[in-house]
């Protein structure tokens, strides 16, 4: 399934279970599936037209009237309402949830539209927490999770397209706020995903372990707050942590794992893979995904180099 039909399904099953969920997006709803919820609930759910800002604004106010407004923007395009975000959802500690759509590096659009800006850019505001599912059940699991009183405002970002066709239209899982999941076990090397990214290192550490390199694979889920017991028992099992993300290796996963390590003096060290400096122009994902070296490939060759030279 899409990333996009899973978010519009299960936001009108969520709706309704729970009134207090809106809709929003700034006209975007078939892009983003929200059409689903507009065509069966017409009532609770709101275009706003091309206004960010407003849609950002527009959902702070509905939750300061305790409504659940679930706001639905582009990843690229919630740049334009960052001070928003800050001011009117963090800064007053509302309960908004984002679902940043087109997460990550987006293909054919281009450089406008890549979105890789947004795990850096929040990630140092207070009160709001941000996670990626790895695949479709993980993302219903995190729309129906963060109703729970223990997570306040919440970024949930997720890319265009098909996912890993995991089966997804089950009961919900309770997703633990924070907590990392270990998806394999090792003692070389430890690989820290988040998101979708994750799918490629796991095929990576496969291939890995068919060389004999031993990886071990944390989707991290959470990049804020980050799972530190996560990163203690990779430091404690492994000498070097490869950081996967899709999306800004400057100010994201990689930098999160870096300021815990140096906080706390550990000697391990950290190679990050994602989107480097630079902007990344059109071409397919696959493509491009390549080009930025965090493909199956890209990490195995990392891994590989890594344990070479560790030996």
């Amino acid at each position: 399934s899409k990333y996009q039909d899973v978010f519009g399904e299960t936001l009108l099953r969520l709706a309704k279970e729970n009134p207090s969920i809106i809709g929003i997006t700034p006209a975007m709803p078939t892009g983003c599936s929200m059409n689903i919820l507009m065509q069966q609930m017409p009532s609770r759910a709101f275009d706003v037209g091309i206004a960010e800002q407003h849609a950002v604004t527009f959902s702070a106010g509905l939750a300061t009237k305790g409504l659940l407004p679930y706001c639905n923007i582009y990843s690229s395009f919630i740049q334009r309402a960052y001070d928003s975000v800050i001011h009117d959802v963090a800064l007053q500690d509302l309960k908004v949830i984002f679902c940043l759509d087109r997460g990550g590096l987006v293909g054919e659009d281009g450089a406008t539209h890549h979105g890789v800006f947004d795990i850096s850019a929040f990630r140092p505001v207070p009160n709001l927490s941000i996670m990626a599912p790895m695949n479709e059940a993980e993302l219903r699991d995190m729309l129906y999770s963060v109703q729970s009183k223990e997570y306040r405002a919440a970024i949930i970002r997720y890319p265009k397209g098909y996912g890993t066709g995991t089966e997804w239209r089950s009961d919900f899982k309770k997703i633990e706020y924070g907590k990392a999941r270990l998806l394999r076990d090792g003692e070389d090397i430890a690989l820290l995903t988040i998101g979708t990214a994750g799918n490629y290192a796991s095929e990576a550490a496969e291939e890995a372990d068919k060389k004999g390199i031993c990886v071990m694979h944390w989707d991290m889920r959470f990049i804020k707050p980050i799972d530190t017991e996560a990163i203690e028992q990779s430091v404690r099992k492994c000498g070097t942590i490869i950081t996967v993300e899709d999306g800004s290796v400057t100010g994201g996963l990689y930098s999160a794992v870096c300021e815990y390590v140096a906080s706390k003096g550990h000697n391990v060290t950290v190679k990050g893979l994602g989107v480097p400096d630079r902007f990344i122009e059109q071409g397919s994902v696959s493509e491009l995904v390549a080009e930025c070296g965090y493909d199956r490939d890209g990490i195995l060759k990392t891994i590989i180099d890594v344990s070479q030279r560790s030996e």
